[in-house]
């Protein structure tokens, strides 16, 4: 089994307070505040965070599945466009838009689009998404 560990400390009031989290890798360490996460303030964001995760899942977990569909992709780029929305019981996610495009030599586009599909399924950030609606732009580019 693998764990993964990331913190984050928040300092002060919202909206007037600041954060900062970081990956346990040391990979990547930020500054987060309200402005950064419901305007347009510099720093980063939980959503942004999961979307930077959600999309790299993916991404793996496309490739992984074209190869053992007997494909060798050049290249999967996905970008997650996480939604946040204020609500009746608070502030919730409710969309996830991912957005793939693959070089894949000798793959046609519909296929292409069958394995992206089960991508989004079958990544394990998916998986621990499954409460948010998630919808898919797969396109394959010319190779």
């Amino acid at each position: 089994m693998v764990t993964r560990t990331s913190d984050a400390e928040w300092r002060g009031p919202v909206p007037g307070g600041e954060g900062l989290v970081r990956l346990g890798s040391g990979a990547f360490e930020g500054n987060y505040s309200f402005a950064s996460r419901f305007e347009d303030g510099a720093g980063t964001n939980p959503e942004e965070l999961l979307g930077a995760a959600h999309a790299a899942c993916f991404s793996m977990a496309l490739s992984l599945i074209l190869g053992g569909a007997g494909f060798a992709p050049d290249r999967i780029r996905t970008s997650a466009v996480v939604e946040i929305r204020k609500s009746e019981g608070g502030f919730a996610i409710p969309t996830i838009k991912l957005v793939t495009r693959g070089r894949v030599p000798e793959l046609d586009e519909a296929t292409f689009i069958g394995h992206a599909e089960t991508a989004k399924r079958e990544c394990p950030i998916s998986k621990a998404l499954a409460g948010v609606e998630m919808s898919l732009d797969a396109k394959l580019d010319p190779v």
